[in-house]
């Protein structure tokens, strides 16, 4: 069955008395689970089905034109990751991926500026699907408008300023889009295609098939089934808002079992992130004194600035780009550089 809660957010344009229920079960969704199905966004069924044909276009490409746009190419972690590359808990995630961000010029950080500037720079595209650029250009576009009206609604659920962290995002969010094929279980058996962790950010919009795999942590440790929504995104809530609120809302560890046999499944996860030199500043709310502070884990501490925190998992994600572009950063965060 599927437990997670559903939400509409055309009820925040519907009236007072929808809006207000809207808001009591957002904060109940963010507050106990933080994850959620989130209808009436506006996003069409039509825009859906483009980007997905788009996305098959391309894992259908010939290996050699993915690996023309490897991510072993860019000092800011863009473009194509074969299957086994990327790794979560230091372990192999059977999946391949094309990592996509706002299309700016390339930044290389000074000798004094924060090395988390190398994730801003250009994107590689496919020659050989030019239409991809437009398609995802444009899906960026969109979900960050549906992440916004979803981040304020979330935030006046709660009490808080609706536009507290406008500045935050301001001039030059950190977007990130990826475009994900899971080819099935690996060869040894193992169902990794992603392992458990939490997103740095502050909100995921997750469009998945109709195949299914993603599990949610329920608070009993044991991972539950989330059965794909037609029309819906899947919402989950990044570590950034548990800072922010000082535990009050809930970022959950998520996984991706592999489908079975040579079964793909695709996935199009979005990351609404703000500015890679925004600190995150504790956002007021009537409820803060029940919050129960933020979870800690000595191998993964927080940062207010979130830049620090997203360079430190692609540091540790994506250890050959880092090996080959950043040692230096490598002997910074005190990763290993083999």
């Amino acid at each position: 069955m599927n437990k997670l809660p559903v939400i509409d957010l055309s009820a925040a344009s519907a009236g007072p008395d929808e809006r207000a229920r809207l808001h009591e079960a957002l904060h109940a969704a963010a507050r106990d689970v933080g994850f959620f199905h989130l209808t009436g966004h506006g996003v069409t069924a039509d825009e859906t089905a483009d980007l997905m044909r788009t996305m098959r276009a391309f894992f259908a490409l010939p290996e050699a034109d993915r690996l023309a746009i490897g991510n072993l190419n860019s000092p800011h972690f863009r473009g194509y990751t074969r299957i086994g590359d990327e790794r979560t808990g230091g372990s192999q995630d059977w999946r391949d991926q094309l990592d996509i961000g706002a299309e700016r010029p390339a930044r290389v950080p000074g000798p004094e500026d924060p090395g988390y500037w190398w994730l801003e720079g250009p994107n590689q595209w496919p020659a050989a699907l030019p239409e991809l650029r437009t398609a995802a250009l444009r899906w960026v576009e969109r979900l960050s408008s549906v992440a916004e009206r979803l981040l304020h609604e979330l935030l006046a659920a709660i009490g808080a300023p609706e536009d507290f962290y406008d500045q935050a995002f301001a001039d030059r969010p950190h977007l990130h889009l990826k475009l994900v094929r899971y080819p099935g279980s690996a060869p040894d058996g193992a169902g990794q295609g992603v392992g458990a962790h939490k997103d740095y950010g502050f909100l995921t919009l997750l469009l998945q098939d109709e195949v299914g795999g993603l599990q949610v942590e329920g608070p009993d440790g044991e991972f539950i089934d989330v059965p794909p929504m037609p029309g819906a995104f899947v919402i989950n809530l990044g570590e950034l808002l548990e800072v922010a609120t000082d535990g009050y809302l809930k970022a959950t560890n998520h996984r991706v079992v592999s489908p079975p046999g040579n079964r793909e499944r695709f996935s199009v996860p979005f990351f609404y992130n703000p500015r890679l030199d925004a600190r995150i500043e504790p956002v007021p709310f009537p409820h803060a004194d029940r919050a129960p502070g933020v979870t800690q884990d000595v191998t993964n501490p927080l940062f207010a600035e979130y830049g620090r925190n997203e360079i430190k998992g692609w540091l540790r994600a994506h250890p050959g780009v880092a090996r080959k572009h950043h040692p230096g950063l490598l002997e910074d965060a005190g990763t290993p550089a083999a």
